[in-house]
């Protein structure tokens, strides 16, 4: 068992003259063997919550609790819990074997031998075996990383903790390490929270993912939600690479109006925006703004000018200037088309983003008016994720 839950979890530091709230109310509800990322800009607060979880930092307020059982007060090493941190955090006058044994010989009364058999297991599992005898000045970053991956495992933890673990990895191995990552979790089926500020170990790693600002829970939900279903213009404009495109926009006798286009919408749409003030923020994901030849049989149609052209191999991004705004289109990688370039593109109905001008809440997701319960805040989110 390692179902975990962060309930109502409050971090300040500082003084009063000088007081932030790193981590503000918050509700996290994580499934036994569930793989969990949380995902936000630095200073979001994640690495904090991580450490309260962990016990390397106290709680100002709010419970941490561990199948049923509040751990918030115990100390780390009785939490059942074992973490990987950034920098590895290897002893480095000691071997890869010692630091993986470390852990174990000083908190269980296991004998060598038993230990020496988890640590032998640990590194088949992690493909280390060749590399027991050698100190972390001798062994690469991915080895560091498999090292430390190692001395959690033999800890046969309820749960996994891990702060950045790839971020100093290069880009090659981050994603090979990325893919082992996912498949020792599923292998091990342990309760896993992973923090990463990447946007691809977000979509990809993870069942589902919490996306934190400012300390507060913004969305919990698969990726594939959070992704087309934002709960404010927080959360569209985060998750994504590249990012959505963003417009101020003004409702007008059924259309969303700009100087540089309109877009007339349909009748649910219009109803869910009557009522409130015409100003709303219009948000496009890149790859769903039809160019060319789509757009030209498409009906709202205009005319752009292409500033750059960004080919990346399997696709190609455009930037030009909206309404004032930067514009970012994906296109085929064998388009042709170059800077200076201008062509026809269409905004589709079916795909646009509307958020609330003022406090950014999504009020409709890709065409589709956004039910009342789908609201932003973390108690909603997190009571939602629990249902």
């Amino acid at each position: 068992m390692g179902e975990l839950k962060i309930e109502n979890l409050t971090k300040d530091f500082g003084t009063d003259e000088n007081h932030i709230i790193a981590v503000d109310n918050l509700d996290i509800h994580i499934e036994d063997g569930e793989f969990l990322i949380l995902v936000g800009p630095s200073g979001c607060g994640k690495s904090t919550t991580l450490r309260c979880v962990a016990g390397l930092e106290q709680p100002t307020s709010g419970d941490i609790v561990l199948n049923g059982n509040p751990v918030t007060q115990r100390k780390p090493k009785d939490r059942n819990m074992a973490m990987v941190f950034q920098n590895y955090a290897l002893y480095p006058h000691m071997t890869a074997r010692e630091n993986m044994a470390f852990g174990l010989r000083m908190t269980t009364e296991l004998s060598s031998e038993e230990i020496d058999e988890l640590v032998r297991d640990a590194s088949t599992l992690m493909g280390i075996d060749g590399l027991l005898e050698k100190k972390p000045g001798e062994l690469s970053g991915g080895q560091q990383q498999r090292v430390a991956l190692g001395r959690a495992i033999v800890r046969d933890p309820e749960v996994f903790l891990m702060d950045e673990p790839l971020s100093n990895l290069d880009a090659k191995l981050r994603t090979q390490m990325r893919t082992e990552l996912q498949d020792l979790q599923q292998d091990l089926d342990v309760t896993t929270m992973y923090v990463t500020h990447d946007q691809t170990e977000a979509m990809t790693m993870g069942d589902r993912i919490a996306i934190l600002d400012g300390g507060e829970l913004q969305q919990i939900g698969t990726p594939e939600e959070c992704y087309q279903e934002p709960s404010n213009q927080f959360v569209a404009g985060f998750i994504g690479s590249p990012n959505m495109n963003f417009f101020d926009v003004t409702l007008s006798d059924g259309k969303l109006l700009t100087d540089d286009f309109e877009i007339p919408l349909s009748g649910s749409v219009s109803d869910q925006l009557a009522g409130r003030e015409p100003e709303f923020v219009m948000g496009i994901r890149p790859e769903e703004i039809l160019s060319k030849e789509e757009a030209v049989s498409s009906d709202n149609t205009f005319t752009i000018n292409v500033n750059v052209v960004e080919p990346l191999g399997d696709v190609t991004y455009l930037y030009t200037e909206v309404n004032g705004s930067e514009m970012t289109i994906s296109v085929d990688r064998n388009s042709d088309i170059d800077p200076n370039d201008q062509i026809p593109i269409a905004i589709p109905e079916k795909e646009l983003h509307i958020f609330d001008k003022e406090t950014g809440e999504a009020l409709v997701n890709r065409g589709v008016p956004v039910s009342s319960d789908h609201v932003m805040g973390s108690s909603a989110q997190s009571d939602a994720s629990k249902a």
